[in-house]
C-alpha cells in the first residue's frame, strides 16, 4: 500500500512549496489537533498521539481525507512541473518526462499506467505524463480492469480536449489548475467552515463551564454565525429520539428540512455532550455516531459542494464536474493502516447501467452530492471497523513542510 508520502525525490520541490500545499499541511494539522481535543472530552482516558476505545470523532477522519485532498494537489504541482519543462525541451518518452516530476515507487506506477494509455489518444509524452501524474495518487488495483482504465483515460482526453489554451501544453496545464484550485477551495471551505466552529465551540465551552456543560446550554446558549437555537434544538431533540434506531436516519434534507447545516454543527456538538455524559457504552457510541453524521452532512451538502460544482466555470479551468468524472473511479482514502476504496463500495451496489462494458465504479461522479454520500458513511463505517488505526494520523506530504508553524 503506497503512503504517498514524499521525502524530497525532487530537491527543487522542498525550496518552491506551493500555497496550496502549504494551506493543506496547516489544515490537516489544525484537524489533528481538534480531533484530539474533542476526543478527550469523550473519552477521558485519551491522550494526544494514543489511541481511543471510544467511537471516534469526525476530526479523526478529518486529517486523512485532508492529506488525500494533499495528495492531489501535489500530483497537480508535480504535472505543472512536467510541462514548465516540457516548454524548453519535449521529453522523448514517457518516463523521462515522469523523471522530471520526481515521481517514484506505487505513485510512479499509477502515473506510467495512466499516461501510457493516453498516449493511445495521440497526446505527446510530456502532457500524457502530466495527466497521468494528477491520478497518482490514485488506486492502482482498479485501473487493472481495462474497462476502468479506458473510460478514464478517454474522459482525461475529453477534458484535456475541450479545456481553453492554445497548445496541448497549455490545455494540460489548465487541466491540472483546475483540479489544485477545486481541492483547495474544498479544503479551506471545510476547515474554515467546521473547524472554525469546533473551536469556537471548544472556546465558548472552556469559558461556560468545561465539563459542567449541559447539552440543552450548548443549543440554547452556543452562538454559531448561520445557526439558529430552535433548528438546533429540533436536530437535538430529532437525534436523541432516533439514535437506538439500525440503522440511524441519514437523509437530513428529509426528515429536517427546515434546519440549516450550521444549526446542525451546534446540535452535533450537544450530542458530544450527550455522549460524553452516557454511562452505557452502546448509548455513547450511538451520539457520537449521530453527531459525525450532522458534521459530515453539512461538510458535503454544504461546505464542499460549491467546489466541486461551483455556480459558473472559471477562466481558465475545465468543468471540474466532468474533471471529477473522470477521476471518480479510481478514488481511495487511507484510514491508517487500512484504506476505503471507491471500487470496494461499489462492488456491491447494483449496476446502475445494466451494461458489462461499463465497469461499476465508472457509473459513479463525486462531484454529485447524491453519489458521494453514501460512499462517505461507507467510508465512516470502514473507520469505525479499525478505529485504532484511524489514530495513526498522517505524517506530512513533504518533510520539510513538518517545520512550518500553525498560522
Amino acid at each position: 500500500m503506497s503512503k504517498n508520502v514524499l521525502r524530497a525525490p525532487a530537491p527543487w520541490l522542498v525550496a518552491d512549496t506551493s500555497r496550496s500545499l502549504e494551506t493543506n499541511h496547516r489544515i490537516t494539522q489544525g484537524y489533528i489537533q481538534i480531533a484530539g481535543e474533542i476526543q478527550a472530552l469523550l473519552d477521558p482516558d485519551f491522550r494526544p498521539g494514543g489511541t481511543s476505545g471510544v467511537l471516534c470523532n469526525w476530526f479523526a477522519f478529518a486529517p486523512h481525507a485532508s492529506l488525500e485532498a494533499g495528495k492531489g494537489m501535489l500530483g497537480a504541482y508535480l504535472a505543472r512541473a512536467i510541462i514548465d519543462a516540457a516548454q524548453g525541451e519535449p521529453a522523448p518518452s514517457v518516463q523521462r518526462a515522469l523523471d522530471r516530476g520526481g515521481l517514484s515507487g506505487p505513485d510512479r506506477l499509477v502515473a506510467e499506467k495512466v499516461a501510457d494509455t493516453l498516449r493511445w489518444f495521440g497526446l505527446s509524452h510530456d502532457v500524457a505524463a502530466s495527466l497521468g501524474t494528477l491520478l497518482s495518487a490514485a488506486n492502482l488495483d482498479v485501473l487493472a480492469d481495462p474497462r476502468t482504465l479506458w473510460i478514464t483515460t478517454w474522459r482525461v482526453a475529453r477534458v484535456l480536449h475541450d479545456a481553453p489554451g492554445a497548445t496541448p501544453l497549455e490545455k494540460a496545464e489548465a487541466v491540472a489548475r483546475t483540479l489544485e484550485q477545486l481541492l483547495l477551495d474544498g479544503n479551506v471551505a471545510i476547515f474554515g467552515d467546521i473547524a472554525t466552529a469546533a473551536r469556537a465551540y471548544l472556546d465558548w465551552r472552556g469559558r461556560s463551564g468545561g465539563n459542567a456543560v449541559r447539552p440543552a446550554q450548548v443549543v440554547e446558549g452556543f452562538e454559531l454565525d448561520g445557526a439558529h437555537a430552535d433548528e438546533a434544538q429540533r436536530a437535538w431533540v430529532y437525534a436523541l429520539e432516533h439514535v437506538k434506531a439500525s440503522p440511524q436516519p441519514t437523509d437530513f434534507a428529509s426528515v429536517l428540512p427546515d434546519v440549516g447545516g450550521r444549526s446542525l454543527l451546534v446540535a452535533a456538538f450537544a450530542l458530544f455532550e450527550d455522549a460524553r455524559q452516557s454511562g452505557n457504552a452502546s448509548d455513547r457510541d450511538g451520539r457520537i455516531a449521530f453527531a459525525n453524521n450532522y458534521l459530515a452532512w453539512h461538510e458535503q451538502h454544504n461546505s464542499v459542494q460549491p467546489a466541486f460544482t461551483p455556480s459558473t466555470q472559471r477562466e481558465g479551468e475545465v468543468s471540474r464536474l466532468d474533471l471529477m468524472l473522470a477521476m471518480t473511479p479510481t478514488l481511495r482514502l487511507p484510514l491508517g493502516p487500512v484504506a476505503w476504496e471507491l471500487s470496494d463500495y461499489t462492488d456491491r451496489q447494483r449496476d446502475r447501467d445494466h451494461n458489462f462494458l461499463t465497469s461499476k465504479p465508472t457509473e459513479y461522479n463525486w462531484a454529485l452530492f447524491a453519489d458521494r454520500w453514501p460512499a462517505v458513511l461507507n467510508a465512516f463505517d470502514v473507520g469505525y471497523q479499525h478505529q485504532a488505526g484511524l489514530w495513526e494520523m498522517p505524517q506530512p506530504l513533504i518533510q520539510s513542510l513538518n517545520l512550518l508553524e500553525l498560522g
